[in-house]
């Protein structure tokens, strides 16, 4: 069974949000459900992320309740097959021939530009 120092020492991703309503910054773990804090600072707001890091992985202990370990990028290969119909794919290759790119990097600039306004 781990420890709480063996918890303590993987790399759970950490969100930071800024708070425009009530000023500071907003600090949440993922893969730890409820595990959020916050800070005046983004340094505040990291320091006092730690903290609630171990509180949460603590009382979890205590209570039997199962903790899942980080989200690991190895899962994910970077590739995937998508079908689409044939006049998007001329246009693709139209637009990537313009910009000088292989039509990879560019679906990959275009689907980072909208991860980017959705992820907002």
């Amino acid at each position: 069974m781990k420890t709480l120092s063996d918890y303590m020492k993987m790399a759970y991703r950490m969100e930071i949000v800024e708070d425009k309503e009530e000023g500071g910054y907003v600090v949440s773990y993922p893969d730890l459900p409820g595990c959020i804090t916050c800070g005046e600072t983004i340094e505040d707001a990291v320091v006092n992320a730690v903290d609630a890091k171990k509180a949460w992985i603590e009382a979890a202990l205590e209570e039997g309740i199962e903790i899942h370990e980080p989200d690991n990028l190895e899962h994910y290969s970077g590739q995937f097959k998508l079908r689409i119909p044939r006049s998007l794919h001329r246009s693709l290759a139209e637009h990537s021939k313009r910009e000088g790119i292989s039509m990879n990097q560019y679906c990959v600039y275009l689907l980072s530009k909208n991860d980017a306004v959705y992820s907002k």
